[in-house]
C-alpha cells in the first residue's frame, strides 16, 4: 500500500513540470556514438534507449530535471535539463563495470568493442576469481600479461609484455604515471587486490596525453571510488594461505551531501616466516609486513569536478641464510629492504560546453618514495621524489571531429647512498640526479559514422637530460558492421633507463655490476595490427581476437648477464633488438553460466648482447592458456579454474665449474601451472577456498651456489619458473552495501 502511494506521489510530482520530449545523442569519450546506452530521469523514472547512431528520444521530461545516461564498462554522466537537447559523453572510468555483457552476469574480462585501443580491463567480477592479494597477482587468468620473480632472493617481480620487461610498460593510476624507477621492482606488491574497481591494459602504442614512456602497452589502475556504481557502506577481506602469509583488508565509502564524497582504504599483510622450500639453506620467498593506508575525496559538480587522495606506505622485506635444525649461523648473510611510500594526487575538471564535450583538466601528483636496501654488505639505500603535472583540454567541433591538447611536466630527483662491493671496509659512496621534462601535445580525431576512425597524435617534450625529442603516434580503426573490427596502431616510445633503481633486486647476489658512461635515452617504435571477431554459433557468442605486435629498438639500455657469468653489465645497444608477438584468444559462454577462455601466443623477443644478435634470455617462447569459470544460475556458487604451459626459453650463458659441469642448463623446458578457486556466498558474507601452482612444478635450484651466498658464484636471478611448491589458501569477503532509494 505504501509503495503504491508513493509511486502516486512521484507520478504527481511529476506531472506539473512535464515538458515536450527530449533528444539527443550519448557518445564516449572519443567520440564514439554509443548503441544500446540507457538514458533515464532521476525524478520520473522515464528512460529510453539509444538506437543504433547512438540517439534517444525522451517522451516526458521536467525542466531543471537530471537525466543520467549509462552504458556497460563507462562511468555514468549526469545531465540537466535545460532545453529540448541533450549530449551525453561517457569516459572510460571503467567504474560501471557491472552490468552483464554476457547472458545477465558479469564478464570477468571486458574487451571493449568500440575502443579505438586495443584494451581489455579485468573486472571486479575478474578480481575475484582468484584471490589476488595485489596488482602482481591479477593476472593470473589473463594471456597478455606475465607476471613472473626477477629473483628467489627477494620476492621482486616484473611484469612482461609483448615479451618485454615491465619497464616498457607504463603503470598508471586513474590515468596518472606511477611506479617508476625505483618503485618498479615491487610495485606490483603495492596496490591491494581488494582496492581496485578494474585494470585497464591497452597493448601496443597508446595515446600521447599519458606522455611519451608507453612502449609496448599502458596498464592503468581504477581505485574503489566514491561515485563508481554502488559503492559499499563497508568492505571487509581476510586471507590466510599455507606459506603463513595473512592479510587484512577494509575500505568505507561515505557520501556526504549529493556532492561531497569519501572513500578510506586500509590494508595490512605479514607473512610469519622465511621459506626454504628446497631445503638447500637460503631463503626462497622472503618474509614481508605491509601496511597500506589511503583516503580520496570526490566532489562532483554541475560543471566541476574535483577528487583528491593520498597514501601512505611501510613495508619490510627480510630474506637469506637460513638456520637448520636450530644451529646458529656464523656470520650469517642477510637481505633486507625498508621501504616507506608516499603519495597525493589532485585532479580538477571544468566543463565549458556540454553539447561539444569542451573541458579542460588540471592533474597534480607527487610521490616521496624511500628504500633503505642491506644486502650481505652491499648497502643500496635511495630516495626518490616525483612530481607530476598534466593539463588537459578536448573539445568536439562537430560528431565527426574532436581535438584534444595538453601541457605536462615531470619531475624525478634521486639521491643514491651505496657500496656495491661485499666489503664493510669500504666506504659508501652518495650520488644525485635528476631530469626535468616539460611538453605539449596535439590530438585529433576523425569519426566517419563509427565505421571509420582515426586518431592521430604529436607530442614534443625537453629533457634537461636528453634535450628535444618528438612523439608521434597513430590509431585507425575499422568497423565494417556490428561483428568485426580492425584496428591498426603504429607509434614511438622513449624512456630514460635507470639500471640501479629499476633492478636493484639484482644486487642481492654476487655478480659485479658494471654500468657503462653516457646511457642514451631508450627509443623504440612498436607497430601493431588486431582483429576483434564476435561470431554467433547459435544462440551463443564466441568471441574472438586476433593480434600482432612488432616492437623495434633504436636505441636501448641493454642488460647483458651472457658475457660474464660473474657480472651484469649495462650498456648502449649496438645492434639490432626487437620483439615479434602473436596471440591468439577465444572465449564464449557455452552454457549458462559456463564461460571458457583460451589463448594462445608466440613471442619471438632478439637483442644484440655482446656483439651478436641473441634470444632475449628467460623469455618463454609462448604461452598457451585455458580458463574456465562457473557460476550457478542462483549466484551463490562461483568455480574458477585456469591452466597455463609457459614454454621454455634461454637461459644466460652458463660457466663450466672444477668438476666439468654447466653451473646450470642452457636452457629450459617447458612447465605448467594451475589454479583453481570455489566461492559460495552466504548473504552479505562470501568464503573463498583455492589453490596455487597446483601442478607443484618449481624450479629445483633457484640460488645458484645458496649454500655459500659470501662467495663469488651466488646468484639467486636465474628465476625462469616457481620457486616453491603449491599453495591452498582461504578466505572472507563481507559487503554491506548503502541502502538505495529506488523510484
Amino acid at each position: 500500500m505504501k509503495n503504491i502511494f508513493v509511486s502516486i506521489l512521484f507520478s504527481l510530482l511529476c506531472v506539473p513540470v512535464l515538458q515536450a520530449q527530449v533528444v539527443g545523442t550519448v557518445r564516449d569519450a572519443h567520440g564514439m556514438y554509443l548503441p544500446g546506452a540507457v538514458v533515464r530521469s532521476l525524478s520520473c523514472g522515464h528512460s529510453a534507449t539509444t538506437d543504433a547512431h547512438g540517439h534517444f528520444k525522451v517522451e516526458h521530461a521536467a525542466k531543471g530535471a537530471k537525466m543520467v545516461a549509462t552504458f556497460v564498462g563507462l562511468s555514468p554522466d549526469t545531465l540537466e535539463v535545460t532545453g529540448d537537447s541533450l549530449h551525453f559523453v561517457l569516459h572510460e572510468l571503467e567504474t560501471d563495470l557491472g552490468e552483464a555483457q554476457v547472458v545477465g552476469r558479469r564478464a570477468h574480462t571486458l574487451r571493449t568493442f568500440s575502443s579505438l585501443e586495443n584494451r581489455e580491463t579485468i573486472t571486479r567480477a575478474g578480481l575475484y576469481r582468484d584471490a589476488c592479494c595485489n596488482l602482481g597477482e591479477s593476472f593470473q587468468s589473463n594471456p597478455s600479461v606475465d607476471v613472473s620473480y626477477s629473483d628467489a632472493a627477494t620476492g621482486a617481480k616484473q611484469i612482461k609484455l609483448l615479451g618485454l620487461s615491465g619497464s616498457y610498460v607504463q603503470m598508471l593510476t586513474e590515468n596518472i604515471p606511477n611506479f617508476r624507477g625505483v618503485a618498479a621492482p615491487y610495485g606490483l606488491g603495492y596496490i591491494p587486490g581488494t582496492w581496485m574497481e578494474g585494470i585497464q591494459i591497452s597493448k601496443g602504442i597508446s595515446s600521447v596525453k599519458n606522455g611519451y614512456e608507453a612502449m609496448t602497452g599502458q596498464i592503468n589502475v581504477e581505485y574503489k571510488k566514491p561515485q563508481q556504481h554502488e559503492p559499499d557502506l563497508l568492505f571487509l577481506n581476510l586471507y590466510g594461505d599455507s606459506d603463513t602469509r595473512l592479510e587484512g583488508n577494509a575500505d568505507a565509502t561515505f557520501h556526504i551531501g549529493e556532492r561531497w564524497g569519501t572513500t578510506l582504504l586500509a590494508h595490512y599483510d605479514k607473512s610469519l616466516k622465511m621459506h626454504d622450500d628446497n631445503d638447500d639453506g637460503f631463503a626462497d620467498m622472503p618474509k614481508t609486513e605491509q601496511y597500506n593506508f589511503m583516503n580520496r575525496w570526490n566532489y562532483q559538480g554541475e560543471r566541476y569536478a574535483f577528487m583528491a587522495g593520498v597514501k601512505v606506505l611501510g613495508e619490510t622485506r627480510e630474506s637469506g641464510q637460513v638456520a637448520h635444525d636450530g644451529m646458529p649461523l656464523q656470520n650469517p648473510y642477510g637481505i633486507n629492504i625498508d621501504t616507506r611510500r608516499y603519495e597525493a594526487f589532485t585532479k580538477n575538471a571544468y566543463t565549458f560546453d556540454h553539447e561539444h564535450g569542451t573541458n579542460m583538466a588540471l592533474i597534480l601528483s607527487a610521490s616521496w618514495h624511500d628504500q633503505d636496501a642491506l644486502y650481505g654488505a652491499r648497502i643500496f639505500d635511495v630516495k626518490q621524489q616525483n612530481t607530476y603535472a598534466s593539463l588537459l583540454f578536448e573539445t568536439q567541433f562537430d560528431h565527426h571531429h574532436s581535438l584534444s591538447a595538453g601541457l605536462s611536466f615531470n619531475h624525478d630527483g634521486f639521491r643514491r647512498h651505496y657500496r656495491l662491493e661485499h666489503n664493510a671496509s669500504l666506504p659508501l659512496e652518495n650520488n644525485k640526479e635528476h631530469e626535468n621534462v616539460g611538453g605539449a601535445y596535439v590530438q585529433y580525431t576523425m569519426n566517419l559514422h563509427d565505421k571509420f576512425v582515426l586518431m592521430a597524435g604529436l607530442r614534443g617534450d625537453y629533457s634537461d637530460l636528453h634535450k628535444f625529442f618528438v612523439t608521434p603516434r597513430a590509431h585507425l580503426k575499422y568497423t565494417p558492421n556490428d561483428f568485426v573490427n580492425f584496428r591498426l596502431s603504429a607509434g614511438k616510445g622513449y624512456r630514460t633507463a635507470r639500471p640501479m633503481d629499476e633492478q636493484n633486486y639484482l644486487f642481492a647476489g654476487s655478480r659485479r655490476v658494471e654500468i657503462a658512461p653516457d646511457l642514451k635515452q631508450e627509443e623504440a617504435w612498436n607497430t601493431g595490427a588486431n582483429a576483434q571477431f564476435k561470431i554467433p554459433l547459435g544462440d551463443r557468442l564466441l568471441n574472438l581476437n586476433l593480434e600482432y605486435y612488432y616492437t623495434h629498438f633504436v636505441e636501448q639500455v641493454v642488460t647483458d648477464m651472457d658475457a660474464d657469468a660473474h657480472a651484469v653489465r649495462f650498456y648502449n645497444l649496438d645492434g639490432r633488438s626487437y620483439s615479434h608477438v602473436l596471440q591468439a584468444e577465444a572465449t564464449m559462454m557455452v552454457v549458462d553460466g559456463l564461460e571458457l577462455t583460451a589463448a594462445y601466443r608466440y613471442t619471438d623477443a632478439k637483442c644484440t648482447i655482446d656483439g651478436s644478435l641473441r634470444e632475449k634470455p628467460l623469455t618463454s617462447r609462448y604461452k598457451a592458456l585455458f580458463t574456465a569459470s562457473y557460476k550457478t544460475p542462483n549466484n551463490l556458487w562461483q568455480m574458477d579454474a585456469t591452466l597455463q604451459l609457459n614454454g621454455g626459453g634461454r637461459m644466460p650463458d652458463p660457466y663450466t665449474m672444477a668438476d666439468g659441469s654447466l653451473s646450470w642448463e642452457r636452457r629450459y623446458d617447458a612447465f605448467p601451472q594451475l589454479s583453481a578457486q570455489v566461492s559460495r556466498k552466504f548473504g552479505q558474507f562470501t568464503v573463498y577456498v583455492g589453490g596455487e601452482n597446483l601442478t607443484n612444478y618449481k624450479q629445483k635450484m633457484p640460488i645458484i651456489d645458496a649454500g655459500n651466498p659470501w662467495g663469488d658464484n651466488f646468484d639467486p636471478t636465474m628465476v625462469y619458473a616457481p620457486v616453491h611448491g603449491f599453495k591452498i589458501y582461504a578466505g572472507l569477503r563481507f559487503n554491506l552495501p548503502h541502502k538505495h532509494h529506488h523510484h
